[in-house]
């Protein structure tokens, strides 16, 4: 089984679009102001009326930080495992329940003013579309889509439907990825010559898929779970509740799980469009089913006025991968098991995960003074605009953080073609060197999730 099975060529139209896109995405990352037609009218008692696509995991940490904002509440929340929602009905005693997302959203047609989809990889585009399509402002949690297709998709309908968009890249609001990113920009180690951005996770499995099928619990819901991916037996902890992030249908791996927080800091930082190439040469997914383990990605982007060349190298590291040793050498202290090394022409800088960076050499940047930056609320954010129904975008808006997804779907459909450099096309969406690469840009649905109709979707199916 494929996970993302070929597609037809791109029509001439549909290049057009995408140069378009291109052009738009730039002009987006350098602040211009996003259209406001299309967004819906304000809500009648003054509050976001937010409905979420998930009742627990990382949906009920996005409910919980989105209800610290006064003016939000909760209408609506559905879950494919009823059994998720006690916590629900005891915090949010007015929220209605639904196990088909497809439902709540005809029922709570004007009810609602936005969504969060924080639900497993395969069903953000699928779900994203359709509340696209109604208006609806969109919280949706990375990576934004699960391949390529839908990603350039989602982002491009977002932008002609005006609606507020936000990724679930929470750090990217944070003092400490905010300082990196200011650091670098402020020039405190000179140019960027190459980036090294690494995860010590292992969301990936090389074992065979067990043959073996368990009863489905009387709570869920497996079919409605499988979505658009293929029918298939369940088994037992091997999908739902996690692990569904190992398995090439329905989530992206470590580099998908975790990408999109460690690309965000230096893709911003750098002020990066998309990648020239990418290869993949670490380990390659064992079988059609699993991502493997102990990923590199090798990518190259065009330069910016903020590296020291025409062209820069950014590197990847999954699991037990480790960058060079002499990057590891330019790094005094323990080594964090998670986070980016920027190599610059005057000197060394750590931004660890969720930590404040760091400058090495430490003597040659001793009473270095660090950037003072006003405190930000990435939930908050999303919130505050959506009521404003205009003007500024939140930071991670799917103008941003499409294009960077589609840089770390990238790496994740290299690893199927290891050791080969595939050269990226990006308005067509194509590698210039391999048909066979772009066969998996695209993902086909199973019968009866055609979304043409439902999503609104002029240009074609997504099918």
């Amino acid at each position: 089984m494929n996970t993302l099975p070929p597609s037809s060529p791109a029509s001439a139209q549909a290049r057009t679009s995408r140069r378009h896109f291109l052009k738009t995405s730039a002009a987006a990352l350098l602040g211009a102001p996003f259209v406001t037609s299309g967004l819906r009218a304000a809500s009648p008692n003054g509050k976001l009326r937010h409905a979420a696509f998930g009742a627990s995991g990382m949906s009920y940490a996005d409910i919980s930080s989105l209800s610290k904002h006064p003016k939000w509440e909760l209408v609506a929340v559905c879950d494919v495992d009823t059994s998720k929602f006690d916590r629900i009905k005891q915090e949010f005693p007015n929220a209605r329940l639904y196990q088909d997302w497809r439902e709540l959203l005809a029922k709570e047609e004007g009810q609602i003013d936005s969504v969060n989809v924080s639900v497993p990889d395969h069903m953000h585009g699928p779900m994203i579309l359709p509340c696209i399509a109604k208006g609806l402002h969109v919280y949706g949690q990375k990576p934004l889509t699960q391949n390529l297709y839908e990603c350039r998709l989602v982002t491009e309908k977002a932008r002609a439907k005006g609606i507020v968009t936000q990724m679930g890249i929470q750090v990217s609001s944070s003092f400490t990825e905010r300082m990196a990113v200011q650091m670098i920009q402020d020039g405190a180690i000179g140019k960027v010559k190459e980036v090294h951005t690494f995860s010590n996770k292992k969301w990936g499995d090389m074992a065979p898929v067990p043959e073996n099928a368990d009863p489905v619990p009387d709570a869920f819901a497996w079919d409605k779970w499988l979505g658009v991916a293929a029918d298939r037996p369940f088994i037992k902890g091997y999908y739902h509740p996690g692990n569904w992030r190992k398995r090439r249908d329905f989530g992206t791996g470590t580099l998908g799980d975790m990408g999109c927080h460690m690309f965000s800091g230096w893709y911003r930082a750098l002020n990066l469009t998309m990648p020239l190439s990418v290869t993949s040469t670490g380990t390659p997914p064992p079988n059609a089913t699993n991502w493997a383990i102990d990923g590199k990605v090798e990518y190259l982007y065009p330069g910016t006025d903020f590296t020291a060349d025409k062209t820069v190298k950014v590197t990847w590291y999954d699991g037990d991968q480790m960058p060079p040793t002499e990057v590891q050498q330019a790094i005094e202290g323990k080594w964090p098991g998670q986070g980016s090394i920027y190599i610059g022409t005057d000197g060394v800088l750590l931004s660890a995960h969720g930590s404040t960076p760091t400058l090495h050499a430490k003597e040659k940047f001793k009473g270095y003074k660090y950037p003072r930056l006003e405190p930000r609320d990435h939930w908050g954010e999303f919130v505050d605009c959506a009521l404003a129904g205009g003007g500024k975008k939140p930071s991670a808006n799917f103008d941003y953080s499409g294009p960077m997804t589609e840089a770390v779907l990238l790496g994740c459909l290299a690893s199927i073609f290891p050791n080969k450099t595939l050269e990226w096309d990006a308005p067509t969406q194509t590698f210039k060197n391999s048909p066979e690469a772009t066969a998996f840009v695209k993902r086909s649905y199973r019968a009866g999730w055609e979304l043409r109709r439902r999503a609104g979707l002029e240009r074609e199916s997504i099918c």
